[in-house]
């Protein structure tokens, strides 16, 4: 396969990938929630801001979890992982000092559970590619706090190397899909 063919099988992929979450989404009780809520919006409150960020996070962390539990996989997941627990401990601080309370953790009722590997990891670069739109939509803000702005900016760079690390993931897979997920990995634990 050259490098045009697995370009254009890789563009269908996403698309189908997108079509898929955006019917997840859509599916869900609240899809305003996280970044799909965020982009639903066009002007925010700091406190809109922290907790739409805060809640990506935490769907982040809980997606990314519930795949390396259903697929049996380790990398890149698991270190993205530990990338938004950094995120979550970023966030956490400007709640306080910006007199807000913190959400709760509901993530777990959000997550968007994918039928094969290369559709999580589909799934992930979506995610990250609305995360950093979430992100840049936040920084277009006026009057952002310094200290937000700081660690919206460096979350953005985060979110970068996790679409990077998750779009190499896609390409992989899409290698690969020669063979079935479930015949190369053994298919869900549900």
């Amino acid at each position: 396969m050259n490098k045009l063919q697995l370009r254009k099988l890789l563009a269908a992929m996403m698309l189908t990938a997108v079509a898929v979450f955006a019917s997840a989404q859509a599916q869900t009780n609240d899809n305003r929630f996280g970044a799909s809520g965020a982009l639903q919006d066009a002007g925010y409150t700091l406190e809109e801001m922290l907790e739409y960020a805060l809640q990506d996070e935490f769907l982040a962390r809980a997606e990314y979890s519930a795949i390396i539990d259903a697929w049996s996989v380790d990398r890149p997941f698991s270190n993205i992982i530990r990338s938004e627990e950094q995120h979550i401990a970023a966030l956490t601080p400007l709640f306080e000092q910006h007199g807000i309370e913190m959400p709760e953790d509901t993530a777990g009722q959000h997550i968007v559970m994918p039928d094969s590997l290369t559709q999580a990891f589909s799934i992930g670069v979506e995610a990250e590619i609305k995360n950093i739109a979430m992100y840049e939509a936040f920084l277009s803000q006026d009057n952002l706090p310094d200290d937000v702005r700081w660690v919206f900016e460096a979350l953005v760079r985060g979110s970068e190397n996790h679409l990077r690390a998750f779009e190499q993931g896609l390409e992989r897979e899409t290698r690969l899909s020669g063979r079935n997920d479930t015949q190369r990995r053994g298919g869900p634990r549900r």
